[in-house]
C-alpha cells in the first residue's frame, strides 16, 4: 500500500502544480487587468507598482488552491482510469475505495495549507493593499492648491521649495487670479518673488511636473553680490510659464489601522462580531426600557406617579418639560432612530461572521472536491480534457453563485451566516460520499467514450423515475 500511495501522489503532484500555476497566472491578469486603472497615469514610482501588484497575488492564491485540487482529482484518476490502472488494482485486491485515502489526506493537507494562508497572509496583504491604494487614490494628477492660502511646493530637480499663493481658483478650469510665487531656491544668490493678475495651473502628460502659465505681471529679485551691496530688479512680462519639475513624484504613503471584514483574522472576526452583537443587544434593551418608561409615564403606574398626579392636567402628562404628545413623538423618533442602529449593528455583525465561515467554506472546499472528483473521474474514464473542463467549472461555478448568493442572503438578514455559507458544501458533500459508496459498482469496460455513459446514465435515471411514477 505504502508503494500505492507514493504513485498516487507522484500522479497528483504535477497535475496540481500545473492547474495551480496555470489557475493562478490567468487570475492574476484579470487582477492586474484592474489595478491598471489605479496606477496608470499616476507617475508611481516602480517599485510602488510593484508592490501593489505583489499585494494582489494573496487574494489569487486563495481562490486557486481549492480551484487546482478539484482539477488535479479529475484529471489523474481519469488518466488512470483511462488506462485501465484502476481495474488492474481491482483484480489484484485493491479495492477502488482504498484509493480514496491518499487523496483525501493531500485534500487535507492543502486545506490546512489553505485556512493557514487565508487567515493569517491574506488579511494582511488586504490590508497594506488597501492603504496603499488610498494613498495612489489621493496622489491627484490635477495637484490640489487651496486658494487664499500659502501653498509649499517641493521639486525634485534641485529647485525650491515655492510657496504659492492664489486669491481665487477656479477647479473647473484651473484658472488662477492674484498669484503670488516666493521661489525659496538657496542657489540663486537672492529672493526671487512673482506677481500676476493671473495664470493657469495643470500637469504635464506624465502627471510628474506641475506647470505654471503665468499672465500679466512682474518677477521682484533682491540680490547680494560679493562686495556686500544689493541689487534689485523688476522685469515685467505678458505670459510666463513656471515648470516645477518632479512634483508629481512627491508619493507619501498614508496607513489606516482601520480593518474590514477582509482584512481581518478569524480571531479578530470572532472578537469583532461578538462586539456588533452585544452593541444591537444594548441597544434594544435601552430602546425596550425608554418605551416601558414612557408607557409608565402615560399610565402613571410608575414611582413618579404620585407627584404626577398632584400636577395641573398639561403637565401631569409631560416628559423633561414636554406636552405628552410631544413626549411621545420624542420616543417614537428615539426608538426609529434606535430601530436603524440596531439594524446597522447586527448587519456589520453578520458580515463578519460570513467572512469568519468564508474561511472554513474555502478551506473545507478542498476535501469536498476530492470526494466529488474521484468518483466522477472513476465513472467515466473516457473523459478525457474536455470532462476535467465541464465538470470543474460546473462545481466551481456553482459553489461560486452558492457562496455570493449566500453571502447576500446573510448580509440583508435573511439567512443566518452559518447556514448561506456552508450550503454549497452541504450540497455537494452528501452527494460526493453517495458517489463514493458506489465507486466500487463503476470499474468495468472503457469501451464506449465518456459522454456515450453520461447519457446511458442519464437514461437509466429516467427509466427509474418513470417506473417509480408507474408503481405509485
Amino acid at each position: 500500500m505504502k508503494i500505492l500511495t507514493r504513485y498516487l501522489i507522484r500522479s497528483l503532484a504535477g497535475p496540481f502544480t500545473f492547474s495551480f500555476v496555470l489557475l493562478t497566472g490567468l487570475l492574476f491578469v484579470n487582477a492586474v487587468a484592474r489595478l491598471l486603472d489605479d496606477l496608470a497615469g499616476k507617475g508611481l514610482p516602480p517599485e510602488i507598482i510593484g508592490e501593489a501588484l505583489l499585494l494582489s497575488f494573496p487574494h489569487t492564491i486563495a481562490l486557486t488552491l481549492p480551484m487546482a485540487v478539484l482539477v488535479a482529482v479529475l484529471y489523474t484518476f481519469g488518466e488512470l482510469a483511462s488506462a485501465s490502472e484502476i481495474v488492474a488494482m481491482s483484480a489484484s485486491g485493491v479495492r477502488p475505495r482504498s484509493l480514496l485515502l491518499p487523496t483525501l489526506i493531500m485534500g487535507v493537507l492543502v486545506g490546512g495549507a489553505t485556512y493557514a494562508f487565508n487567515d493569517w497572509i491574506l488579511p494582511e496583504a488586504n490590508h497594506r493593499l488597501k492603504n496603499l491604494q488610498s494613498s495612489i487614490r489621493e496622489k491627484s494628477p490635477t495637484f490640489q492648491l487651496r486658494e487664499r492660502a500659502v501653498n509649499r511646493i517641493e521639486a525634485q530637480d534641485g529647485m525650491g521649495p515655492y510657496f504659492l499663493k492664489a486669491n481665487a481658483i477656479d477647479p473647473a478650469s484651473s484658472e488662477l487670479t492674484d498669484v503670488v510665487i516666493y521661489d525659496m531656491t538657496p542657489g540663486i544668490g537672492g529672493r526671487r518673488t512673482t506677481y500676476a493678475d493671473r495664470g493657469t495651473v495643470a500637469m504635464n502628460r506624465l502627471s510628474i511636473d506641475l506647470q505654471l502659465r503665468l499672465h500679466d505681471g512682474n518677477v521682484y529679485e533682491v540680490s547680494r553680490g560679493q562686495d556686500g551691496k544689493g541689487t534689485f530688479e523688476q522685469t515685467g512680462f505678458s505670459e510666463q510659464l513656471h515648470v516645477l519639475r518632479g512634483v508629481g513624484n512627491l508619493f507619501e504613503e498614508s496607513g489606516s489601522d482601520y480593518r474590514s471584514d477582509r482584512e481581518m483574522s478569524v480571531a479578530q472576526l470572532r472578537e469583532a462580531a461578538a462586539v456588533k452583537r452585544a452593541e444591537a443587544d444594548s441597544l434594544r434593551g435601552e430602546s425596550r426600557a425608554r418605551t416601558l418608561r414612557a408607557v409608565e409615564r402615560a399610565l402613571g403606574t410608575n414611582a413618579e406617579a404620585d407627584s404626577l398626579r398632584a400636577m395641573p392636567p398639561y403637565s401631569r402628562w409631560s416628559g423633561d418639560g414636554l406636552p405628552m404628545d410631544d413626549y411621545l413623538r420624542s420616543v417614537t423618533q428615539e426608538a426609529a432612530f434606535s430601530a436603524g442602529r440596531i439594524t446597522t449593528a447586527a448587519t456589520q455583525a453578520n458580515r463578519y461572521a460570513v467572512e469568519m465561515h468564508k474561511k472554513y467554506v474555502i478551506a473545507s472546499a478542498c476535501i469536498v472536491f476530492v470526494l466529488v472528483g474521484l468518483p466522477v473521474a472513476v465513472r467515466f474514464p473516457r473523459g478525457g480534457v474536455s470532462l476535467v473542463i465541464v465538470v470543474a467549472t460546473s462545481v466551481l461555478t456553482l459553489y461560486q453563485i452558492g457562496l455570493n448568493n449566500g453571502e447576500d442572503l446573510a448580509d440583508r438578514g435573511i439567512a443566518s451566516p452559518f447556514w448561506a455559507m456552508w450550503a454549497p458544501t452541504l450540497v455537494f458533500l452528501p452527494i460526493g460520499l453517495f458517489m463514493v459508496l458506489r465507486m466500487g459498482r463503476w470499474i468495468g469496460s472503457v469501451r464506449r467514450g465518456a459522454w456515450a455513459e453520461v447519457a446511458a446514465a442519464a437514461g437509466r435515471l429516467l427509466r427509474r423515475a418513470s417506473r417509480r411514477r408507474g408503481t405509485a
